[in-house]
């Protein structure tokens, strides 16, 4: 109790010193000269344009900007203002309390900055935000106290050695630390990337998706080995955890991996890309998203359908716009036998101009198919260049106009006919005649 006392006699006496009054002065203008640029790049990040306020950054970047300069700005005024009180001769302790104290703020607004870029927000993240922030505190709290060096030596004291290694808690911690910031870093940098990619007008689809990828596991592979050689880790040690992960592989993550790898399969030979409209099995619809387990195909109901890429690779998948987008599509319909076919087949062809969606090139055509048993088959042939609106709504918007035009010419579409003859000679039980 004597040195918690003594502590604060110190700290009431330095209060009371007029050379105090200083000291605070250089905060109070450090935290009005960060306002001061709060403001400034407040208004710099919007324009006015034709009576309208238009925003030059997305809205969490401005916000985060905002936020992270803040303490920046003030941490820079209170660097000056020390200084100037030290060749005064002045004494600047409460100065050097709030240097640490601004810098764990920003860099904790930093932390959390990339954290919320590089992963999707949800609560997951926000439990990160907290304990990024936590930690920051309890930090600059022990050095602030004094304490951080005996709890540093106390955690490297708590060790052990695997062979030639010797690993210690402290050891544990840093390499923690050191992948969670890395891999954060990593996935802002692939976010960035796939966001650049996107905005990339003349390069393909599926260039795209596939550069976003290989960046991305290049960058955490390379935060990775990046930490362990920062904590002191042999790299050469890593051949007994490969060996392990390739029989983890074989024994129970083998379709994993075989997703995985058929993923980028699918991306460098260009088969599927975002966007194509493609039938696996009974499932039709376009393309929306290339992940790296599977493809998120959304059909016309609005329904997403998450195909594993392993299946891509090993069963037969119908790309309706692989080399291009034109589309055939066959309407088949019969007349009876006392119609002219050549009338019916002159009326379809004009049916066919009712849809905006039927390309004049190549021209439709109308062809006859058979003679069958209830009428004379024809076939009407059309193409279209958006196959992901469907092909039903062609198909009924032709049908319609083909039964409006063939019932004001009088021409019938026959129905399935069967003739059933009864014999009268029919016997009953005994011969008897009925």
């Amino acid at each position: 109790m004597n040195g918690i006392e003594l502590d604060y006699q110190v700290w009431l006496e330095r209060i009371q010193n007029p050379e105090f009054a200083w000291q605070l002065l250089v905060l109070v203008l450090a935290a009005f000269g960060a306002w001061l640029v709060h403001r400034v790049i407040n208004v710099s990040l919007f324009r006015e344009q034709e009576g309208r306020v238009e925003r030059r950054l997305h809205e969490f970047t401005r916000k985060s900007l905002r936020r992270i300069l803040f303490p920046l700005s003030m941490l820079i005024g209170v660097f000056v203002g020390r200084a100037v009180l030290e060749a005064f001769g002045y004494p600047v302790a409460v100065l050097d309390i709030a240097v640490p104290l601004l810098l764990s703020l920003a860099a904790i607004r930093m932390l959390i900055y990339l954290l919320r870029k590089g992963f999707t927000p949800g609560p997951a993240v926000k439990a990160w935000e907290n304990l990024i922030g936590t930690s920051i505190w309890i930090l600059v709290a022990l050095h602030l106290l004094g304490w951080l060096p005996y709890v540093l030596r106390a955690l490297d004291d708590f060790a052990f050695t695997l062979g030639a290694t010797r690993i210690s808690l402290l050891a544990v911690v840093k390499l923690a630390l050191l992948i969670a910031l890395l891999w954060v870093i990593a996935f802002w940098l692939s976010a960035l990337i796939e966001r650049r990619m996107t905005g990339a007008a003349h390069v393909s689809p599926g260039l795209r998706v596939a550069v976003s990828k290989v960046s991305k596991v290049v960058l955490v592979a390379l935060a990775l080995l990046i930490a362990l050689d920062a904590v002191g880790i042999d790299l050469t040690a890593l051949t007994v955890f490969g060996g392990a992960l390739g029989v983890g592989i074989g024994f129970g993550l083998q379709r994993i991996a075989s997703n995985f790898i058929s993923g980028f399969i699918v991306l460098f030979d260009r088969s599927i890309k975002p966007g194509d409209v493609i039938s696996v099995g009974t499932k039709f619809g376009w393309v929306s998203e290339l992940r790296a387990r599977y493809i998120v195909v959304r059909d016309r109901d609005g329904v997403e359908t998450l195909i594993p890429n392993e299946t891509l690779i090993t069963t037969e998948v119908i790309n309706w716009s692989y080399s291009d987008r034109d589309v055939r599509i066959k309407i088949p319909v019969s007349i009876s036998y006392g119609d002219d076919p050549e009338q019916a087949m002159a009326i379809m062809l004009e049916a066919a101009r009712i849809s905006p969606r039927v390309k004049d090139d190549p021209e439709p055509v109308c062809r006859l198919m058979e003679f069958g048993d209830n009428g004379v088959l024809l076939e009407l042939r059309v193409w279209i260049i958006d196959p992901e609106n469907g092909v039903n709504g062609v198909r009924s918007e032709i049908n319609l106009e083909i039964w409006r035009r063939f019932k004001a010419a009088g021409i019938t579409i026959p129905f399935p006919q069967r003739d059933v003859y009864i014999k009268s000679d029919v016997r009953g039980v005994g011969g008897d005649e009925v």
